[in-house]
């Protein structure tokens, strides 16, 4: 399994990046995917989640900012965000949390993190 996120970069408060995060998962089926962040000198923390109904939870702090969708033809799962804030600034990690058929334990992976930085 690997999980390749791209998309990080740098950007002035108020604008837009869009993280995306592309999963080989060759034998397995997607339970969910998720993005978490790491800012400086703090704890990791749930971003945006979204599994295999595509029912989609976000962090209180990126609600109506942050848009999480997936295109499951590609295994590829997004995270827009718009109207960025220099608190947003941050590593940003995708996650999956993935099954095997017939199987009920979730094997969970993570990609290597992207940077996103912004401006004030």
């Amino acid at each position: 399994v690997q999980l390749q996120a791209s998309g990080g970069g740098l950007v002035q408060a108020g604008g837009s990046l869009r993280l995306s995060c592309a999963a080989s998962i060759s034998g397995f089926s997607v339970k969910s995917m998720a993005w978490y962040r790491r800012a400086p000198n703090k704890e990791r923390e749930l971003v945006a989640t979204i599994n295999d109904n595509a029912a989609t939870h976000y962090a209180d702090s990126v609600q109506g900012r942050f848009t999480i969708f997936r295109n499951i033809a590609k295994n590829t799962v997004y995270l827009q965000m718009n109207n960025l804030e220099p608190e947003d600034t941050a590593v940003y990690y995708c996650n999956a949390d993935l099954l095997r058929p017939g199987r009920s334990f979730v094997y969970s992976y993570w990609g290597q993190g992207t940077l996103v930085t912004v401006s004030s």
